[in-house]
């Protein structure tokens, strides 16, 4: 147990799990949707959805898909801040199955048009769990510098990233391998030691069989 673990992350209140998690949540989707949303479909399962309210969980998401961080003293009044951005935003109740009580599913759609479905829990302590991504589930936490990697599931395309990396110098200390079907569209996710640097990331994007790259570089704690 470190010291995050025992006095918490550096926050605006109240609650670590429905505030705290909830921005970095709205922050992760915001990294993996690779631009600002404009329309945001919220869903909002358990605890979430019976107490989020009162704890300011809306207004924690709404400010984590703009960017904040959860200490931002503009969180209490991220929708007015939405509406002035031209963020479109809605909450409903889901019941999702096997989900951990304080989960989300995100729906949104950014500026450029592209498009992202995201399901994401709030664990405990300020730490996060996506879940699934575009209905493919994986797992992974933010605790590290993370590549998220939309590619064919065919032979050779692992190899060739791991290549790139280690030729980057960049050590992968988890990956998880994900697919709806074989033959289909399939994730990569790969958590690093090391920052991934923008070169390296472009040259991903430039394989044969890469769909789309997506990074999340680890916050500061």
């Amino acid at each position: 147990m470190d010291i995050f673990e025992i006095l918490g992350p550096v926050m605006v209140g109240p609650s670590s799990s429905h505030t705290a998690g909830a921005v970095r949540i709205g922050n992760m989707a915001r990294t993996l949707l690779g631009e600002p949303p404009v329309t945001a479909h919220i869903g909002l399962h358990g605890s979430f959805a019976e107490t989020g309210k009162g704890h300011g969980t809306d207004k924690a998401l709404i400010a984590g898909l703009l960017g904040m961080k959860p200490d931002d003293m503009d969180i209490p009044v991220s929708f007015q801040i939405a509406q002035a951005q031209g963020l479109s935003f809605d909450f409903r109740e889901v019941q999702l199955r096997d989900a951990h009580p304080n989960s989300v599913v995100m729906e949104l759609v950014g500026n450029a048009g592209h498009t992202l479905k995201m399901q994401a829990s709030s664990t405990g302590g300020g730490r996060i769990m996506v879940n699934q991504l575009d209905n493919i589930p994986v797992e992974f936490t933010g605790d590290y510098h993370t590549l998220v990697i939309h590619n064919q599931d065919d032979c050779g395309y692992i190899a060739e990233v791991t290549t790139e990396l280690s030729k980057m110098q960049v050590n992968i200390a988890n990956m998880r391998l994900c697919r709806h079907e074989r033959g289909g569209e399939a994730i990569m996710v790969i958590e690093t030691d090391q920052q991934v640097p923008p070169v390296a990331i472009q040259l991903l994007g430039e394989l044969e069989g890469i769909n789309k790259i997506t990074y999340y570089e680890r916050e500061d704690t």
